[in-house]
Order: structure tokens, then C-alpha cells, then sequence
């Protein structure tokens, strides 16, 4: 199974590296070293999808980006996709999205993006989260593994007053209970959104940010503090005042490591004394995490003050 995995992975790779070309099956057997047939059949049965499936959602949720952020005309972000014509293309974006590409051109909405996760992480999440290993993981998950990521470095970061649209949990306070809590395709939503940061973002918490039988452990999208715009169905607002936060960031890892990333930074959080700089650890404010990223390494914010 293990082979097979990897194999939909190396298909994943080149799609994402060529999402805007032609893409034939035999392409796909040649990452994936099966025939056509087989590579076609290994896809679907782990991806829940067939290629042509994944490539055009993903096709469809890259336009969307651009239709949010920069001037272009449908006609080329149409024919860019890969569609014969400009009509085929918006009855696809509205089949996708609810809303037609030249009216969300005009007026971005939070819309529910095709985000693919990278199918070897979300495998081993559930071998390790299997019903008999998941109490067991969690008490391993910091003495037993070992770190290949060591480096981290440190910014002092400093946030305005601002809000941030969030999806409550229920008790999650961490990111593998809150997917299991809220789905993971809550993303898709937020990656839809424009970010004052330029991406979504995790928080923990103060306690009185936290709504009774809601979670600790929240995703969200940050937006200015005079933000009006569409509040997705099932999403708070907050509004957090303007704070210092201390960036911790680790070196690229590789991304099958990006626990060992993680591990290696909340170590790092766990030793600092922030008073070496001037400061303490400010307890008002939320704790923000970023997306694990491997070629940039993993991110975290902790909130300090005088």
C-alpha cells in the first residue's frame, strides 16, 4: 500500500507542476511507473476522484485566485484552465463555486476552494490516528520522536488592531482533533479569503475569546478591523487589539518531517524566556500558528509584552 501511495503522491507532484498543460494519462503512468489503466484506477480509489476530476478543481480554484487578485479578463483565465470556451468555463466555475466568475471577479465572496492535500501526510495521520494507536500517538508524539529540524530563528512581529473570521471547534485543542471536529475542508473556505497576513491562520485561544462548548483551537482568516464583507455561514468574528508577537520559525524541512518541525519549535517556546529581550509572555492574546510549509519552514507567533 505504501508503493501505491507514493506512486498517487508522484502524480499529485506533476500535476501540480504542469496544472496548466496538457495533461495525458500516459503522463500520469509514467511518474506513477504503473500502466494508464492502473495509475488511472490508484488515483480514483485513493483520491476519491479521477484525474481529469482533480485537475479541473484545481484548475478551477487556481482561477478564482486570480479573478480575486489581479485585472485579467475571463476569457484568458478561461482559455488558461484549459477550457474550449469562455461559456464552458463559467459553467464550470459556477457548478464549483455557486457564483459566476465575472460577478465573483467583481465582488470576491468566501467560496469553498479545492485545496489537495498531500495524500503520503494524510495516510500516515490516519495509521497513527487509527481508533487503537490515537492515545498512544499523542503520549509518544514528543518523547519517542526524533527531530531532524534544529535551527529556529526569532522576529519580533507587530500586529494593528484587526479582526479575524474563525470556525469554532468543539473541544479541539490542537489541529488533528479540530479536523476531526469541523473537516478539513474548512481551509478551502479560508484560502478563499484575502488575508492580512497573506494566508489563513490557526489560533489558540484566551479563555475569553472562547464561547461556551466551543474550542480552544480555532482557524480563521484575518481581515481589518473595519472589514464588512461577508461573513461565511457557521464563522464569528473577533476583534483582537493591536499586540507584539514573537516569531518563531524553524529551518525548510522536508515535508514528510513537518511534525518534527512542529515538535522542534514548541521545544523552542517551551525554553525561551522572553525577558532576555524585554518582554513577557502576553497572556491576552491569541497564539498563532501557520501552515506548516516545508520550503519555508513551520511558523509560529506567541504573543509578548512589556
Amino acid at each position: 500500500m505504501k508503493e501505491q501511495v507514493q506512486a498517487v503522491k508522484r502524480m499529485q507532484d506533476y500535476i501540480k507542476a504542469h496544472l496548466f498543460e496538457e495533461i495525458t494519462s500516459s503522463d500520469l503512468a509514467n511518474v506513477a511507473f504503473y500502466s494508464p489503466w492502473h495509475s488511472y484506477r490508484l488515483f480514483r480509489e485513493i483520491m476519491n476522484m479521477s484525474p481529469s476530476d482533480y485537475i479541473r478543481r484545481l484548475r478551477l480554484s487556481t482561477s478564482a485566485i486570480r479573478l480575486r487578485d489581479e485585472k485579467v479578463k475571463i476569457i484568458d483565465v478561461a482559455y488558461d484552465c484549459g477550457f474550449d470556451s469562455v461559456d464552458g468555463f463559467q459553467r464550470a466555475f459556477l457548478k464549483e463555486f455557486g457564483t459566476n466568475p465575472k460577478e465573483y471577479a467583481q465582488n470576491p465572496v468566501p467560496i469553498s476552494l479545492f485545496i489537495p492535500f498531500d495524500i503520503v501526510s494524510v495516510v500516515e495521520f490516519n495509521e497513527k490516528y487509527s481508533a487503537s494507536e490515537e492515545s498512544d500517538f499523542k503520549e509518544k508524539k514528543m518523547s519517542n520522536e526524533k527531530t531532524n529540524v534544529k535551527s529556529v530563528f526569532l522576529q519580533i512581529i507587530d500586529k494593528p488592531e484587526h479582526k479575524v473570521l474563525i470556525k469554532r471547534g468543539v473541544k479541539a485543542e490542537e489541529y488533528f482533533d479540530y479536523c476531526k471536529e469541523v473537516g478539513c475542508d474548512v481551509w478551502g473556505i479560508l484560502k478563499s479569503m484575502k488575508s492580512l497576513c497573506g494566508e489563513p491562520v490557526c489560533l489558540w485561544l484566551p479563555e475569553k475569546y472562547i464561547k461556551p462548548n466551543t474550542s480552544k483551537y480555532v482557524q480563521g482568516v484575518e481581515v481589518p478591523v473595519d472589514y464588512d464583507g461577508v461573513i461565511p455561514e457557521g464563522f464569528d468574528v473577533i476583534t483582537l487589539s493591536a499586540a507584539k508577537y514573537l516569531m518563531f520559525q524553524s529551518e525548510p524541512f522536508a515535508e514528510e518531517d513537518y511534525e518534527s518541525a512542529i515538535e522542534n519549535i514548541w521545544e523552542a517556546e517551551k525554553k525561551y524566556n522572553p525577558s532576555a529581550i524585554g518582554y513577557k509572555w502576553d497572556s491576552e492574546n491569541p497564539r498563532i500558528q501557520l501552515e506548516p510549509i516545508g520550503e519555508r519552514g513551520y511558523i509560529e507567533l506567541v504573543p509578548i509584552c512589556k
